[in-house]
């Protein structure tokens, strides 16, 4: 063995005469490595005792090391000879595993992964032996000696430490039987899992029966589904419906370490692949920091652990500020973020702290200093156990024991007890903040005299959300904090009663209670939302768990555009197998990221524009993300698409590329086959019903209501015919009608079409046509006289709809957007945008155009803030002063008095132009006049 760096500590004999024996029995030692010998057996009595037993053995093993280790696993299976190698391998593995880490050759995480992996080959030696002669004389109904490969279907779990990587130097291990119970007829379930109850029995009594030659491992079954009730070996089906109906928070932390170590591998990963919804919940879970602190309170309880930390006797795994509550700490998070974070499921403390910090899910320098004090505490606790190979935790309880702890070490005993001290002391606060949630209602926390005499308050205990015991405390321990930001609110009433029609109509409380008591700064942001747009707020009661991407690093970063988004979406579809969940998850998916828009939108971290955008980005994204899925979806009935497949187009604002948070989507979709192709599957279709029943089937995915809600109505009556015509239409058929047989405003919708999902050679075959179609000469006279009579139309249909209504009346959003369409018409190339087709109604000067671009702007925004608001006709009464305030901040006014005088006036203006515009001769549409 290579000396350690100058810079760490060896033992010194705490023991000389002691220390002295060791070193003569290893008297071919000398140097560093005599010095290292000498400081182990003086400190440590069981070391000692190896030094001197092995002494022979360790002249050859010691300066090899490496592979020294890695022989120690090489044991003989045979059942007369497994527990004597295996006890003999252990003995020594235990003394060059001490050597190396007191030397500081091995960092720890190399001492606790070498004592795994040696515990590992050990379950599967004594698998293989115990299970052998099982086999052997046909005791497992169907299988012979070739299944001994992977033990019939049974699986060994290691949990805890062992399942992470992590055993300690005289670590018990956990261990948890299953077998596949799909491998056996159900009428021999009861003689196979006897027979695998007697296999295991003789594994545990292999490793764990102590005998003149020591033992192997202590052996721990007790984290098996319901131990005082099941017996040590069960069926995987019996395991998957304890933990679907009865699984605790507890043996949920316990699976994240859970890894198949020995036996059918294979069976037992399909099984923690199932077992992934019971440990990962799909929705961040903050209720579950309540029961950790709730078992870490128990153990204080039990440890009597309680005021200031005393080092003498003090616990360093359950004790305050010891292992226990690193490992808690990082087990919760992984917890609480694992279902929607994939790159937490990580099995070892230190990887996930390591994930938590970089996925910003805690702040890295918590994340560094809790690793730090981590390795810090198992190196103690390494050292305490090497002192009589005892699985204790405890510091010494007298002098003597410290004197001897700091011999071990190599370290100053005062320097020693102020290093343990100050780090159990960190590590408490570190931790303590996080889990004693409790801290929020305390008397600076005092219910605000602005609502101190609402009635309200006392009616929510009787609402279905807190009608469980556990989300009613939740609520009493944060109700200060939350109505002390309902005072803060710009009007306290009315935000009170927002916030008591949220928590009315919301179903279940614990998650999203637990998620503010945990978050406090949440409260406030939620309190901003529900007071400003209550519509939002009973939104967010049906889908509490979007507040789960606030959580996220990059909520409130910028937008990312379309084409991430539709990467992103695609990413999180692909590992799922069945459609259906795919659906799911599409529109939890999309939930969240329009959830945002909104936010950013309430908060002015965006404009009207730029919301408009951000919207139409999503829609885009969602649909070329899922169009694929469909299609593949649909393919497994009826085979691939026929000809050259079919694309999607977005029609109106979606074309456009500006909707608002309640948009419908119109698309068209068109697909290159004739009527003569069919598909090439099982139930194979003709191209004209299978690209209809396509259509049909994209249209349920985004539009039926499943459990997680829906994404868009979906509008298909700007196809050719309306909703007369085939809701698929053959590229050919498409070219045809719009040539020959399509109005002109068929044609103005056309100005806005365009694709967004499918193939791209079709893609760019429709557009090609689309542009040529709409640069092709028409009458200029025709085109603005059908406008004026479709303006007619409207007009008659929809009445004076006030200024509140943005859309509609003269002057409104669509008379600007119908003269724009027009212009783009009548101007090639089109334009899809109302802003930028403005600026081809040429004959109009360059001040109007301005003043239809401003209207047209402000009218937007008007839309954009009053569908965030509410679902029907805006009526600012209805609104709330929130709300009313943050309209006319969208639109550009001081209030709303001032921005109905505005809108009022320039209606009369915007629509003067429309009629000026529209009435234009040939011979001013000839003249640009800017």
């Amino acid at each position: 063995m290579a000396a350690a760096d100058a810079t760490l500590q060896i033992p010194r004999p705490f023991d000389a005469a002691r220390g002295q024996e060791a070193r003569a029995a290893c008297g071919w030692a000398t140097g560093f490595e005599a010095e290292l010998i000498t400081g182990a057996g003086g400190s440590s009595p069981f070391l000692h005792g190896l030094l001197i037993s092995e002494a022979d053995w360790l002249e050859a093993a010691l300066p090899t090391l490496d592979s020294s280790v890695a022989a120690l696993s090489i044991v003989d299976d045979a059942p007369d000879r497994v527990g004597i190698d295996l006890r003999q391998a252990k003995r020594r593995l235990a003394l060059l595993v001490a050597l190396a880490d007191l030397s500081g050759a091995w960092p720890l995480m190399r001492v606790t992964g070498t004592l795994t992996a040696f515990a590992e080959d050990a379950v599967k030696a004594v698998l293989r032996s115990a299970l052998r002669p099982v086999l052997e004389r046909g005791g497992l109904p169907g299988q012979t000696l070739d299944d001994l490969h992977d033990a019939g279907g049974l699986v060994i779990f290691a949990m805890g430490k062992m399942g992470a990587g992590e055993l300690n130097y005289s670590s018990d291990i956990d261990l948890v039987c299953l077998f596949d119970d799909s491998r056996y007829d159900p009428q021999d379930y009861a003689t196979v899992r006897t027979a695998f109850v007697r296999v295991i029995r003789k594994v545990t009594a292999t490793l764990s029966d102590m005998t003149d030659r020591g033992y192997v491992f202590r052996t721990d079954l007790r984290l098996r589904p319901d131990p005082s009730v099941t017996p040590i070996v069960i069926g995987m089906a019996a395991a998957e419906r304890y933990y679907e109906s009865m699984g605790r928070t507890w043996e949920r932390a316990a699976f994240i370490k859970a890894h198949p170590v020995a036996g059918d591998i294979a069976a037992g990963q399909r099984f923690l692949k199932r077992l992934e919804p019971f440990i990962w919940r799909r929705h961040l879970d903050f209720a579950s920091i309540r029961d950790a602190h709730d078992i870490r309170l128990r153990i204080r309880s039990q440890k009597r652990d309680h005021g200031p930390i005393t080092l003498e006797g003090h616990d360093m795994k359950l004790g305050r500020g010891g292992i226990r509550e690193i490992e808690f700490f990082t087990q919760t998070r992984q917890i609480i973020a694992g279902g929607r974070d994939r790159g937490l499921r990580t099995r070892g403390t230190l990887d996930g702290l390591s994930a938590l910090a970089d996925r910003q899910w805690i702040p890295a320098s918590d994340g560094a200093r809790l690793a730090d004090h981590y390795v810090a505490h198992r190196t103690i606790e390494h050292r305490l156990q090497m002192v009589a190979d005892a699985q204790t935790h405890s510091l010494p309880k007298d002098a003597e024991g410290f004197d001897r702890l700091a011999a071990l070490c190599g370290a100053d005993l005062s320097a020693l007890r102020s290093d343990i001290a100050r780090r159990l002391t960190e590590v408490h606060a570190l931790t303590e903040d996080f889990f004693a949630p409790d801290r929020l209602a305390q008397s600076g926390d005092a219910v605000p005299a602005a609502l101190a005499e609402s009635p309200i308050p006392d009616r929510w205990p009787t609402y279905p959300a807190l009608r469980r015991a556990r989300a009613a405390e939740t609520l009493e321990r944060i109700k200060p904090r939350i109505l002390r930001s309902l005072a803060d609110a710009p009007r306290p009433d009315e935000a009170l009663a927002a916030f008591d029609g949220f928590l009315s109509s919301l179903p279940a409380g614990v998650q999203l209670l637990s998620l503010f008591e945990a978050n406090p700064h949440l409260i406030a942001l939620f309190v901003d939302i529900v007071s400003t747009a209550p519509d939002l707020g009973r939104h967010l009661s049906r889908s509490p768990q979007v507040f789960d991407a606030v959580l996220g690093g990059d909520f409130f970063e910028p937008w990312p555009g379309r084409v991430a988004l539709r990467q992103a979406l695609a990413a999180t579809l692909a590992p799922i197998e069945d459609y259906e969940r795919q659906l799911d998850e599409a529109r939890r998916w999309w939930r969240e990221w329009h959830f945002r828009v909104g936010v950013h939108l309430l908060r002015g971290l965006i404009d009207a524009e730029e919301a408009g955008r951000a919207y139409a980005d999503l829609a885009e994204a969602t649909v070329s993300a899922l169009w694929p899925v469909v299609q593949a979806d649909f393919a497994r009935r009826h085979g691939p698409a026929p000809g050259g497949g079919a694309v999607v187009l977005g029609m109106g604002s979606l074309g456009a590329g500006r909707l608002h948070a309640r948009s419908d989507l119109d698309l068209i979709v068109v697909y290159d086959a004739s009527v003569d192709d069919l598909s090439e599957g099982r139930r194979a279709l003709a191209a004209p019903v299978y690209f209809a029943r396509l259509t049909q089937a994209l249209i349920a995915a985004m539009s039926a209501q499943t459990a997680e809600g829906r994404i868009y109505e979906i509008d298909m009556r700007l196809r050719p015919s309306g909703n007369q015509g085939p809701v698929a239409t053959s590229f050919r058929a498409f070219r045809a009608y719009q040539t020959d047989e399509a109005w002109v405003w068929e044609h103005l919708a056309m100005t806005r079409a365009r694709v967004v999902a499918g193939p791209g050679a079709l893609a760019e075959a429709v557009e090609a046509f689309r542009l040529d179609l709409l640069s092709r000469p028409r009458s200029a006279r025709a085109v603005l006289d059908a406008v004026q009579d479709m303006r007619g139309r409207i007009a008659a249909a929809k009445g004076d709809a006030g200024p509140w209504d943005p859309k509609a009346g003269a002057g409104g959003m669509q008379d600007i957007e119908l003269l724009a369409q027009a212009a783009s018409l009548l101007a090639p190339p089109p334009v899809r945008q109302t802003p930028r087709a403005i600026g081809r109604v040429h004959w109009l000067s360059r001040t109007e155009r301005s003043t239809l671009r401003a209207g047209y702007a402000r009218l937007w925004a008007l839309q954009i803030g009053a569908r965030l608001l509410t679902d029907g006709a805006l009526d600012p009464e209805q609104t709330g002063r929130s709300g009313r305030s943050f309209l006319a901040r969208l639109a550009g006014a001081d209030d709303m008095l001032e921005l109905n005088t505005v809108l009022t006036r320039e209606a009369e203006t915007l629509a003067a132009l429309v009629d000026k515009a529209l009435a234009a001769t040939q011979k001013d549409m000839g003249n640009d006049q800017g």
